[in-house]
Formats: C-alpha cells, sequence, structure tokens
C-alpha cells in the first residue's frame, strides 16, 4: 500500500483516536480550517501510536518506534506510521529531524532514565511535546518558519509541564517521576500535603513558557485561533491544581467541559484584533 493510500485508510481511525482519547484538542481543532483538519488528527494519531505504545509496552513498541526512526533517517517508510508520516511530508515541509527528537523521547520513557535537572526536564518536554509544536507549525504554515520555532516549542513544553503535574500521583504509582530530581531535593516532597511550594514553582515554570508560546502565535499563516483556544484551555488545568489546594490531596485535576469552553471563548475575545488565522475556521462546538 503507498503512502497516500495508507494515510487515507487511517484517516476514520485517525478522527476517532483524536476524539476519543485527545479530548481537549479535539474541541480546538474544530477551529482548524477544514482543509487541514485531517491532515493534523493524522499527525496527532501517529504520534498518539507511537507513545501508546511505549507507555503501554506493547510487545510491538520497538518495532513501532523504530519504522519511524528508520524513516527520519532517510530509509523508505515500511509501517504503517512511517507511510502516514511520508504521506504528511507530500503535503507539508515536515522535517525528519524533528520526528526523530521525538523518538528520542519515546526512547528516553523506554529506558527509565532520569530526569536531574530543570535543563533535563526542558529537553525531555522539547522531545515529547515541543517537537509536536513545530511538527504543527509545518502544516499551519509560517511566514518565518525560524521565528515561530522557538515559540512553538514553548507552548508544547507548557502542555507537557501540565501533564506532569497533572499526572503526579498516577505516575508514582507507576513507579515514574518526571519532575527533576534536583526540584525535588530543593522542595522536599511529592507526598499530596508536601508539595505545595513545589507545585507553584512548577507552575510558574509552566506559566512563562506558556506566556511565550502563546505571544508567537501570530506567525502561523492558519489555525492560530485553534492553538490559542488549546492553550487557554490545556493552561485551565494548572488553574484547576490551584483550586484543589495545590496538591492538598491526591488524585488529577479534571477541569470541567464548561470551564475549558469559557477558557476557549475568551481567548478568542482577546485576539480578534490580531491576525492569527488567514483562513476561514468554524466555531467550536459547529
Amino acid at each position: 500500500m503507498s503512502a497516500r493510500e495508507t494515510g487515507a485508510s487511517a484517516m476514520n481511525e485517525a478522527r476517532e483516536t483524536h476524539k476519543a482519547v485527545g479530548k481537549t484538542f479535539w474541541l480546538a481543532s474544530r477551529l482548524l480550517p477544514k482543509e487541514i483538519r485531517d491532515d493534523v488528527h493524522l499527525l496527532y494519531f501517529v504520534l498518539r501510536t507511537l507513545d501508546d505504545a511505549v507507555d503501554d509496552a506493547w510487545p510491538n513498541a520497538d518495532e513501532v518506534v523504530g519504522g519511524v526512526e528508520a524513516w527520519a533517517r532517510g530509509a523508505e517508510p515500511t509501517t504503517r506510521e512511517a507511510l502516514i508520516l511520508a504521506d504528511l511530508s507530500s503535503r507539508h515541509p515536515l522535517d525528519p529531524t524533528v520526528v526523530g527528537d521525538f523518538c528520542a523521547g519515546m526512547r528516553h520513557d523506554q529506558s527509565d532514565a532520569v530526569i536531574a535537572t530543570e535543563d533535563d526536564l526542558d529537553e525531555y518536554c522539547y522531545r515529547v511535546a515541543g517537537t509536536v509544536g513545530v511538527l504543527m507549525t509545518s502544516l499551519l504554515g509560517a511566514a518565518d518558519p525560524e521565528a515561530a520555532r522557538g515559540p512553538a516549542i514553548a507552548l508544547g513544553q507548557a502542555m507537557q509541564r501540565t501533564n506532569i503535574l497533572r499526572d503526579i500521583d498516577e505516575d508514582l504509582e507507576n513507579g515514574r517521576v518526571y519532575i527533576a530530581t534536583e526540584t525535588v531535593d530543593a522542595f522536599g516532597s511529592l507526598m499530596p500535603g508536601e508539595r505545595a511550594a513545589l507545585l507553584r514553582d512548577q507552575i510558574a515554570r509552566a506559566d512563562e513558557l506558556y506566556d511565550r508560546g502563546i505571544a508567537g502565535i501570530h506567525h502561523l499563516q492558519s489555525g492560530g485561533r485553534a492553538i490559542a483556544a488549546a492553550a487557554a484551555m490545556y493552561r485551565q488545568i494548572l488553574r484547576q491544581i490551584e483550586r484543589e489546594g495545590l496538591g492538598a490531596q491526591a488524585g488529577r485535576a479534571v477541569v470541567p467541559l464548561p470551564r475549558k469552553v469559557s477558557a476557549a471563548v475568551g481567548v478568542q475575545r482577546t485576539v480578534r484584533h490580531r491576525r492569527w488565522s488567514r483562513r476561514s475556521a468554524r466555531p467550536i462546538g459547529a
């Protein structure tokens, strides 16, 4: 099967996976221009497949990740995920090096390597999420790709740091720690009721990255409203952690849907005067 045929055959599964698993990003994707939306679903599907293969320890995880790694190094695509990326690359300037960096993040998770410093954490967040921001920029277009790259990475890093803070207890149960060792040592504990100061520090770092990322959305040639909405909705997880007492109790912070929608609508009002998208898009809920 050709790359184009593989992409077409995977489209329904890609849409359903995005809708079922990436609820916040699916909601924001409703603001994407129609002509680019399916390609975003396909990209999400590939990256999510690699992430699930590693996180859930699929028996063929090495094959799934390895097929994409080989394509990123210049080999002909042989796996479904690599074929989909090849198809996307026929329409968009995807950087294979960035795809390889994402795979390096997957290998980090397989190795259970320790994140020692905040710089190490920034690098990890670049690999597993900042890369996604860069690849999304390739799909959405940017008049100055180099100027758009830094903010795209920052926004991805902000979202990954948000994931880490949301999932502290779940990760601890699974024997995983994604907070830098130096930070845990400085603040003393990750345990519920003992981590308020640590969370304040980490939330401030994430908020700074959100600010940097959002400030660069204007570089995008399309889809800016969708990216702004995704950032606003995802950032609400940080506010929910604060509302719930900064880790006073164990558990995952969950933002109610009305609050997500309110955040997405609110950010549209604040950016209406800016030219963040050059193409028409459907409103949320359409």
